[in-house]
């Protein structure tokens, strides 16, 4: 295939097209260098192996300059469109959220790339934090236990497609191997720190919806894995932190003054 027609969706580092029959194609936007897009390809194979619910990757391809990878295409709609659109299963999509990230936790996959690691560079390149600040997020994160589980790196409704089969997950390029409340942490700061509209009624139903969507994963993922050392709370200002690099306008304020409560 030559010639793309208008994508699918469109990401923040790559967009998705329709490829051959019954196939997407996931292509990196220029900037994004190939070894990327074969490190995403690994790892969405060691998953599939794992036996998470996940599309099979085919071939790294390249098209009009820019390199992709060929992933079985499943149909359904994400989780995040699925709470726009029948917001009385919020409570049953919150539980399934968390379902998914348990069953990926009990998982370990020694041949993934480290968290801590990832979220070193995050922190050492991310732009808002003062340099005292971003020391003490760095000598916290060196205190913390590192863990060895399979971690998504960026959980989150939009990332969960619900097929006729089942949930299933997708976006693993920033997967690691880790301490899973790290993961946690990470999805927990997605929920909780997005941009919200401006319109005063939107904004208030997102952030209340948002609030109960948050309540409902924490509470079914600690009856499974409690927090009995705090974790969640030491990690949350790292994730936080770890975020600031990602420079989103709408939750860089909010992120920012997060942190530097934590670390007053």
């Amino acid at each position: 295939m030559s010639k793309l027609d208008k994508p699918l969706a469109v990401g923040r580092t790559a967009e998705i097209y329709v490829w051959e029959d019954g196939y997407v194609l996931k292509l990196f936007l220029e900037w994004c260098p190939v070894h990327w897009v074969e490190r995403e390809a690994q790892i969405a194979s060691a998953v599939t192996q794992a036996g998470l619910p996940t599309p099979r990757a085919g071939a790294i391809v390249e098209v009009e300059g820019r390199h992709g990878l060929v992933y079985e295409r499943v149909q359904g709609i994400s989780m995040l469109e699925a709470f726009n659109r029948r917001p009385w299963q919020l409570v049953k999509l919150a539980r399934i959220l968390a379902d998914l990230h348990v069953e990926m936790h009990q998982r370990s996959l020694p041949d993934l790339p480290s968290q801590r690691a990832g979220l070193e560079r995050a922190i050492r390149s991310a732009p808002a934090l003062s340099e005292d600040l971003r020391a003490a997020v760095l000598q916290s994160l060196a205190h913390l236990p590192e863990g060895d589980r399979l971690c998504h790196g960026d959980f989150h409704p939009d990332n969960v497609l619900l097929t006729p089969e089942g949930p299933t997950i997708i976006d693993w390029m920033t997967a690691a191997r880790g301490n899973p409340w790290a993961d946690v942490a990470r999805t927990c700061i997605i929920l909780s720190a997005g941009a919200l509209p401006e319109r005063p009624l939107a904004r208030w139903l997102l952030e209340s919806a948002r609030r109960w969507v948050y309540r409902i994963y924490l509470r079914r993922y600690q009856a499974a894995f409690p927090d009995s050392n705090g974790q969640l709370q030491a990690w949350l200002p790292i994730q936080a932190a770890a975020r600031l690099n990602e420079d989103i306008p709408g939750e860089r304020q909010s992120l920012l003054q997060f942190v530097q409560t934590a670390f007053a």
